[in-house]
């Protein structure tokens, strides 16, 4: 997939110069906020079967695109090793309508994920600091636009996530960040008034890179 080569490259590339040019730096410590901005590609791979309304199979299933878009996370540290963070960002999302000999776009919507999470630093004093979380999070689709004669109707819901990371000193209070979250969230997609439907696992993974700055 190229938006997970695209971001998968663009990480080993920060990590490769955090570890080259890593001098003196400001370490997280209790108390500190750190600012990342990140460039992340939203990967869904969602391909759920839709149904009539009497939960008959039509052969088609709904399709969900993947989109790649910068973010950015707010990081609060309560002590050394564990912190809070908050990230917003917002992408454009294609649902299509495949099967036998259909492939076609019935809907367009930009999502916001909020996602909010608990997280654990190993090595909160070293130029380079691994961390895990888990977290929840709130899918809102917004600005939606109808394809092709379709009327689509795509809930709103809550969702967890889970998450691993690393930051690698740079300079100062600068640093490279590599970030993957795995967001496990379902919605109901109802067309045509609920003459169709479709129950979508979206389940998306969202791989980040970017710099953080450390306040």
């Amino acid at each position: 997939m190229t938006t997970t080569r695209f971001a998968l490259a663009l990480g080993a590339t920060l990590l490769l110069a955090g570890t080259a040019q890593a001098q003196d730096f400001k370490p997280k410590e209790q108390g500190l906020l750190m600012l990342n901005v990140r460039v992340s590609g939203v990967l869904t791979d969602a391909s759920d079967p839709i149904t009539t309304s009497a939960g008959a199979d039509t052969g088609l299933r709904a399709k969900v695109g993947d989109d790649v878009m910068p973010t950015i996370g707010l990081t609060y540290f309560l002590t050394d090793h564990i912190a809070v963070e908050a990230i917003a960002g917002t992408t454009k999302h294609t649902v299509k309508a495949t099967g036998p000999a259909t492939d076609v776009t019935v809907h367009e919507s930009w999502v916001l994920p909020p996602v909010v999470s608990l997280q654990y630093h190993f090595a909160p004093q070293a130029k380079v600091s691994p961390y895990v979380g888990a977290g929840l999070n709130y899918m809102i689709f917004y600005s939606g636009k109808d394809k092709n004669g379709f009327d689509v109707d795509i809930d709103n819901g809550f969702g967890y996530a889970l998450q691993a990371g690393v930051d690698v000193a740079v300079q100062g209070p600068w640093s490279a960040n590599v970030d993957v979250k795995k967001v496990f969230f379902d919605t109901d997609a109802s067309i045509n008034g609920g003459a169709l439907k479709s129950k979508v696992k979206l389940d998306p993974w969202v791989v980040s890179a970017g710099f953080g700055y450390k306040f």
